[in-house]
């Protein structure tokens, strides 16, 4: 007879979380339905968070230790996670983006962090966190690789961004890191759905003036722009500033190299790095 999975057995602590949820509910005799009305989501949002497939609210952690008596057990479990993983100014961005049916990107010295190997990840925040613990360094190299999977959804959201030259000649990692960097890069742009543009050098002052930014769009409701400057990354839905920077994105588009011809570029640097 198999044993039982206990939540210490999972080492993502997205799916611990939601073990963790799944034991305490059964234990109070309480269905998926019922805890999802006490917290103000739907049968479907409870099952997603048990099964380790959503990141949790704020609002549900704290409506589990209502629905439960857990004395805030849930909600610190979830604040652990975002510090473990990701910084809690960035939560909500991921959350977002998990809904999103568009990203574009628009990145200056480093690749977007949703198209990132596990190698250039480990790297960056290897160099941004110098005196963290490996595990801590684990933990966040593997909660930037989770982002990957809303690619892989039945309907993934469309994928563009628009990298400058520096993101493909910033060494990070080394020489190796950089050639797999690239490789995997030109790997993603061939499938559907997901199109790299490079700004080279030469455009000039083009991109000079552009921070890096992100633009989510929905479906169903309006677009949102996540930038970040020394003090964090913040969200914007101030219609007249995500209009603007739509605009901006669109003369980006319009300066950088054509699609095919940057994965052209993208190789010729990858040859460079590459042993």
């Amino acid at each position: 007879m198999n044993e039982p999975i206990s939540p210490e057995d999972f080492s993502d602590p997205l799916q611990r979380f939601g073990a963790d949820v799944k034991r305490v509910r059964l234990g109070r005799k309480i269905t998926q339905k019922q805890l999802g009305r006490t917290t103000g989501y739907s049968e479907s949002y409870v099952s997603q968070v048990e099964s380790g497939k959503l990141l949790p609210s704020e609002r549900f952690a704290i409506g589990c230790d209502a629905a439960f008596g857990t004395n805030g057990l849930f909600s610190g479990l979830l604040h652990r996670i975002e510090e473990g993983d990701h910084p809690t100014s960035f939560v909500p961005y991921v959350q977002l983006e998990q809904k999103a049916s568009s990203i574009l990107g628009f990145a200056a010295t480093t690749i977007m962090g949703i198209l990132q190997t596990e190698e250039y990840a480990t790297a960056i925040f290897r160099a941004g966190h110098p005196f963290e613990t490996d595990d801590v360094i684990r933990g966040k190299v593997a909660a930037r690789l989770r982002r990957r999977e809303v690619l892989d959804q039945d309907r993934p959201p469309k994928l563009w961004t628009v990298l400058h030259e520096a993101c493909l000649r910033t060494h990070v990692g080394g020489a190796s890191v950089m050639a797999g960097q690239l490789e995997f890069l030109m790997h993603l742009a061939a499938r559907p759905g997901i199109d790299v543009q490079v700004m080279p050098f030469v455009a000039g002052a083009a991109a000079g003036h552009s921070v890096p930014f992100t633009l989510l769009t929905f479906r169903d409701s309006p677009a949102v722009l996540y930038s970040e400057d020394p003090q964090g990354g913040r969200l914007c839905r101030t219609a007249s500033t995500v209009a603007s920077s739509l605009h901006v994105y669109d003369r980006l588009r319009a300066h950088a190299l054509p699609p095919d011809e940057s994965l052209t570029f993208i190789d010729t640097v990858r040859k460079e790095f590459a042993p």
